[in-house]
This record gives structure tokens, C-alpha cells and sequence, in this order.
């Protein structure tokens, strides 16, 4: 149950929302599935396939939204300008099927919200062709449901371009790019190893520094048709230059993850709003 609720916010949260600005309803509503591709975190080299639900909820209220860019409410707006407060998740890593942790503590959900900043470059982002500057910085919690931790802080400054209504079936495109950092707290409870389950030889103790996280391009492609909904993305980490990329458990500083959701939508507002999303 957590890893369908976290995998799926991973699939909608790496979408950009993809349509032009028009009268929609206020709120949907539908199903499906998702297939998603996904190392068992960022520097992993083992990778896992699932197959799972989907939910499919889009609501447009003036302050409150929820969309392909996931749960936000709305702090400020100008003509360029809007403040939002959003979230994302993170999967959970059983130890035991990790050689990289093998013996050492499972890693569990982690949560993230906090403000993003996300100013416009060009005339209209309401329009079919919108460039974005996006600046989030989130808190991070983990959880296993019984407790909740605190695991620092993660910033994401990124260029976010969008493609609306390409061609003749309408195809939505956008990319986005952008370097990655985080405090040492959160580094530490990924690529830490303290002294109790360093392996000499094999896994050293190793203690992460804040900064420099990496790197990340992603790339999202979605098409609403009448009665149902299809979004696909890949997303590329480079973790060159990262400052914990010496440690053990970083065996690869290059990823990628992808994954594909169709939903199928049986319910729909009577009620219009303009919106954009």
C-alpha cells in the first residue's frame, strides 16, 4: 500500500500539467494503472519494475490544486509570479534485497513539502508554449506510518519549458533540468555509513556532507483524450560532482527511471472554472 500511494506521486509529480488555458471542470475524477521503472534510490544500480493502480484526481480551485504537478496551494500570484506550496514522496528500500545495504537499516517513505517559486520567461504561461523557472525547497520527513522523522531539507532549482497541444491529436510535451542540492542531514540518511555496519574492505564508514546533489533532466509526454487520460516520463540523474558520490553506496552516478499511467476518468464537476491545468 505505501509503495502504490509513493510510486504514483513519483509518475504524476514528474508530469508538467499540459493544457492550454480554457473553461474545465472544477474537479475529476478516475482510475487506472501505472508501470513504473525505478532504482532503489539516486546512485543505486539496482533497479525494480512495478505494476500498480492509479489514481486519477485533478481539482482546480482558486487556492487550493491538484494536478499532474501534484497536491499545492497557492501562497501569492502576479501576471509572472506565483508562490505555491507543494509535495512529493519517495519510496521505501528494503535493505535486504540491496547488496550496496545489505545489513544495515531499511530506508523508509519519505515525504516532502514546502514552498516552490515559480516565476514565468515568456509573455503567457497560459498559453501553449510556456517557459517557467521553478524554484522549490522542501522539508523532508520519514515514515514508516508509526513515527515521523525529520531528514532535512532539498532544494531544486530548475528551467521548466512546456509543449501544449502539438500537432493534430493535441500531444503535450515539456522538459525540465536543473541541479539539485540538500543538507547533510538528508544526505546522511542515504548514503551514511556509520561505523556499526562499515565492512572493511568492502563498505567503509562513510560520512555525507550538505551541497551539491547531482543533477537531473526530465522529460514528460501526456495526451488527455475524451474519456480517459495517458502520461509518460524518463527522468536522467547525473550525480557527477555530488558530494557524497565517494560513498559506498553510490555504485553508479549515472540513473534513469521512467514509467507510463492510463486512467480511465468516469467522473467530472457540472462546475467550469478557467483554469490552466
Amino acid at each position: 500500500m505505501r509503495i502504490f500511494f509513493l510510486a504514483a506521486s513519483l509518475l504524476l509529480g514528474a508530469m508538467s500539467s499540459f493544457a492550454c488555458a480554457d473553461e474545465l471542470p472544477l474537479w475529476e475524477a478516475g482510475f487506472g494503472f501505472t508501470g513504473l521503472s525505478l532504482p532503489d534510490y539516486r546512485g543505486s544500480e539496482e533497479q525494480r519494475g512495478y505494476v500498480l493502480p492509479l489514481p486519477y484526481l485533478v481539482y482546480r480551485g482558486e487556492l487550493l490544486k491538484m494536478d499532474r504537478k501534484g497536491l499545492r496551494g497557492l501562497l501569492f500570484e502576479s501576471d509572472r509570479v506565483e508562490v505555491n506550496i507543494s509535495a512529493d514522496a519517495g519510496v521505501p528500500v528494503r535493505s535486504g534485497r540491496n547488496a550496496a545495504r545489505a545489513g544495515m537499516p531499511d530506508l523508509d517513505p519519505s515525504f516532502q513539502i514546502g514552498p516552490v517559486l515559480e516565476v514565468c520567461l515568456v509573455r503567457d504561461c497560459d498559453s501553449d508554449r510556456a517557459v517557467q523557472f521553478r524554484l522549490p525547497v522542501r522539508a523532508v520527513f520519514a515514515s514508516d506510518f508509526s513515527y515521523l522523522s525529520n531528514t532535512g531539507f532539498v532544494v531544486n532549482p530548475h528551467l521548466n519549458v512546456d509543449f501544449r497541444n502539438l500537432g493534430s491529436g493535441r500531444w503535450n510535451f515539456g522538459f525540465a533540468v536543473g541541479p539539485l542540492f540538500a543538507t547533510e542531514q538528508y544526505h546522511d540518511y542515504y548514503y551514511e555509513v556509520s561505523s556499526p555496519y562499515a565492512v572493511p574492505g568492502d563498505r567503509p564508514a562513510y560520512d555525507a556532507a550538505g551541497g551539491y546533489s547531482g543533477s537531473l533532466l526530465i522529460l514528460a509526454v501526456s495526451k488527455r483524450f475524451k474519456q480517459a487520460w495517458f502520461g509518460a516520463f524518463a527522468r536522467y540523474d547525473d550525480l557527477s560532482g555530488a558530494v557524497f558520490a565517494e560513498s559506498p553506496l553510490v555504485k553508479t552516478k549515472h540513473s534513469l527511471m521512467g514509467g507510463f499511467g492510463l486512467a480511465w476518468i468516469f467522473g467530472e464537476s457540472p462546475i467550469l472554472v478557467k483554469s490552466s491545468l
